[in-house]
């Protein structure tokens, strides 16, 4: 095993020896099937249904994507809580793996800690549907919600949320509806990636070992990006798009993930073009940390410390002036 450093938390340092001693071979070892099969394993077959929390209700359905619909989930967290914001989600899983049974928990727990109703989007896949597909799904979907948030949360705060590959989403789809003139009230971007040609020093420190591993994150662009070979465009690197004037964000980055330093430059870009940001490093985390509170304490206070941060920014404190 990779020499892990003495700071990594404890219980997430288990948790990796776990998954090394299962002998499993890498994701970009495989084909995307296979990839999505071991995520669903770790992430619903392993689920403590004990651990899940409670909201009023959880219906499925369909909204608009790129191209004809596209499955959702809503998400309502407590019974007759009045006008609520709406925060629509987008997975994490390279654009390749994952879908709403993964991120289950995690929407759930948005949703209860952040106190809104949360309508997580199931779009479509790479390698099977290349970019722009998944980008095009996550804009049609926020745009539908832009327009029936009176039958959603209620209020008019819509936000978009999202984790790695769904935190680039989010960024992108904060920036274009800035440009189409939706007045976005918030965007949580959890250890997003921003940029394909990024060059910093998470990418090396971080590079194997700490679960997402850079040949991962190869093979996870290589699959979402096909025959697309322009590597600045901001359609999927937002830090190459213009940042000023999008929603208030939180940006949440783990010490050992090789994403970390990208999301934190993304989040100084927001800070330096006037936009409110809330940025916080977790210590001793990893990359996909927001579903391993079941195996890590640290974990799950990482995790309460995120929704609780996007909480203050989709329900602000009256100014007493």
């Amino acid at each position: 095993m990779t020499d892990l450093d003495p700071a990594l938390d404890p219980q997430i340092a288990a948790l990796l020896a776990m998954i090394e001693a299962a002998g499993s071979k890498g994701m970009h070892e495989g084909t995307p099937d296979e990839a999505r099969e071991m995520f669903r394993v770790m992430t619903v077959h392993l689920r403590d249904p004990a651990a899940v929390p409670d909201v009023d209700s959880v219906v499925d359905t369909v909204v608009p994507g790129g191209v004809g619909e596209v499955g959702a989930r809503i998400y309502r967290p407590r019974p007759d809580a009045g006008p609520l914001p709406t925060v629509i989600f987008f997975h994490g899983g390279g654009w390749v793996i994952g879908d709403l049974d993964t991120h289950d928990l995690t929407c759930r727990t948005l949703a209860t800690i952040s106190d809104a109703v949360v309508v997580s989007v199931d779009y479509r896949l790479a390698p099977e549907h290349p970019f722009p597909a998944a980008l095009d799904d996550a804009l049609a979907a926020t745009r539908w919600a832009a327009e029936h948030l009176a039958e959603l949360g209620g209020n008019d705060v819509l936000a978009v949320a999202g984790d790695s590959a769904g935190g680039n989403l989010a960024a992108v789809v904060a920036q274009v509806l800035r440009d189409e003139g939706y007045g976005l009230g918030g965007q949580l971007l959890i250890y997003p990636g921003t940029d394909m040609l990024a060059d910093l020093p998470s990418r090396t420190e971080n590079a194997e070992g700490y679960f997402l591993d850079l040949p991962t994150m190869v093979w996870f662009a290589a699959h979402y990006l096909g025959d697309h070979d322009d590597l600045t465009d901001p359609r999927h690197s937002p830090m190459r798009g213009e940042v000023a004037g999008v929603a208030p964000a939180v940006v949440v980055v783990a010490q050992f993930d090789p994403l970390r330093d990208e999301g934190t430059a993304y989040a100084e870009a927001l800070a330096g073009a006037g936009v409110p940001v809330l940025i916080e490093e977790f210590g001793g985390m990893i990359h996909g940390f927001i579903d391993m509170g079941r195996h890590s304490a640290a974990a799950q206070a990482a995790v309460e410390r995120t929704f609780e941060l996007f909480r203050s920014v989709l329900h602000p404190a009256p100014n007493p002036g």
